[in-house]
């Protein structure tokens, strides 16, 4: 029982060792901790160079290119595409003001995506899709071009190749509306067919260049980040 006891107390003496290590080791404050980080706090401030030598990254921060930059000039991506003092580019700017979001290449690329389903959905009869990516009078207009041709038992035959090029031509605000017209040079493949299947329109071997100017719109008032289309424009 003796035995039993003084081992016991080995092992509280052991742990009690170890405590105060510990407790020299990670207990004690040099001034020099970071005080903790809210990612939820109204003043969030950066960290201070004592801050990074406590952690021993004073050396080692590397501040990207342009950073700086692209924080000082919200219309540096703008300028890229349009020349300053423009109508474009003026009328970019002032949907950069009322859209901070607005970004030229972003912008351009998800209106091609919009092209193409639009393209193809007009070909296939989708009006789903047409209802969401047009205004009601774009919609209007193609909806009644569909019942038409399905009321003759027309069909088309379309296959989408691609897009050559596609640029921002025109930017403006009008009152809460923000609209950009771009020019798009397409390849596609399209035939419209009869009832009995012969070809009226189109030729199903042969690829076609298209040229259409197309202006998109959205609400900048609106929480919905999406563009609809609006207007459109065929070039001979």
């Amino acid at each position: 029982m003796e035995g039993s006891n003084l081992v016991t107390l080995i092992f509280v003496v052991a742990a009690v060792f170890v405590f105060l290590q510990l407790r020299n080791v990670l207990g004690k404050r040099t001034g020099h901790e970071r005080r903790p980080f809210d990612p939820y706090s109204s003043k969030r401030e950066a960290p201070t160079e004592q801050d990074a030598e406590a952690d021993g990254e004073s050396d080692n921060v590397i501040t990207l290119p342009g950073r700086g930059e692209m924080r000082a000039d919200p219309y540096r991506d703008i300028d890229r595409v349009a020349k300053p003092g423009t109508d474009l580019n003026t009328g970019m700017r002032a949907i950069k003001d009322r859209s901070a979001d607005f970004e030229p290449a972003s912008f351009l690329s998800g209106a091609k995506m919009a092209y193409e389903m639009i393209v193809m959905s007009f070909a296939d009869a989708d009006r789903k899709t047409l209802k969401n990516l047009l205004s009601n009078e774009v919609y209007d207009g193609f909806a009644a071009a569909l019942d038409e041709r399905e009321a003759k038992g027309e069909t088309v035959q379309s296959s989408f190749i691609g897009i050559d090029n596609a640029d921002i031509i025109a930017a403006e605000m009008r009152d809460d509306d923000a609209l950009v017209t771009i020019r798009v040079v397409s390849q596609l493949i399209s035939a419209t067919r009869d009832k009995d299947g012969n070809v009226i329109d189109g030729d199903p071997d042969a690829v076609v260049e298209v040229k259409d100017v197309w202006t998109f719109a959205r609400d900048t008032r609106d929480r919905d980040p999406n563009w609809r289309l609006v207007a459109t424009e065929s070039e001979d």
